[in-house]
């Protein structure tokens, strides 16, 4: 066969099977301006539950699974298990967040396709980076303004 990549020297000379742009036999039917703005609103929706999940990485889930861990170590006098507590739920809640946040972003994809975008490329990217860019200043002025750690070992010593 003449388009074998060892015919042809490893390369392929045609389209690869499966990359033909898809080509309709009546142009796809689309929806009402009132289904479109519908859509867009669903849309938006999506985005702001996508940003609050990925804002409580910051602040509710390690709250949460601190509370997990003191409560454990609390009932079994066993530092040992609230850390571990802690550590598993944290590292549990973090991956239920990221596998909701890609169902939702491939959501929000199809709902922004619906409303007549010609979305091709999901925004967890931006979202996640975003959110971090926000996150971290945030718990830092939490950290050295509010949580009364003391950076240094001597303000306890009176210097």
């Amino acid at each position: 066969m003449r388009t074998d990549p060892s015919e042809t020297g490893g390369l392929f000379i045609t389209r690869r099977p499966g990359t033909r742009p898809t080509q309709y036999r009546t142009p796809p039917r689309t929806a009402g301006e009132k289904r479109r703005r519908a859509d867009s609103v669903v849309a938006a929706g999506l985005l702001a539950l996508m940003v609050l999940i990925n804002l409580s990485f910051w602040g509710p889930m390690p709250v949460a699974c601190l509370w997990v861990g003191g409560h454990l170590q609390h009932a079994t006098d066993n530092i040992g298990v609230g850390l571990i507590a802690s550590f598993g739920t944290l590292i549990g809640l973090l991956l239920l967040g990221l596998m909701a946040l890609k169902r939702l972003d491939y959501m929000w994809i199809l709902v922004r396709r619906a409303s007549g975008h010609d979305q091709r490329r999901g925004v967890i990217g931006r979202i996640f980076m975003i959110c971090c860019a926000i996150g971290a200043p945030v718990f830092m002025v939490w950290l050295i303004g509010f949580s009364g750690a003391q950076l240094s070992g001597a303000g306890n010593m009176g210097i």
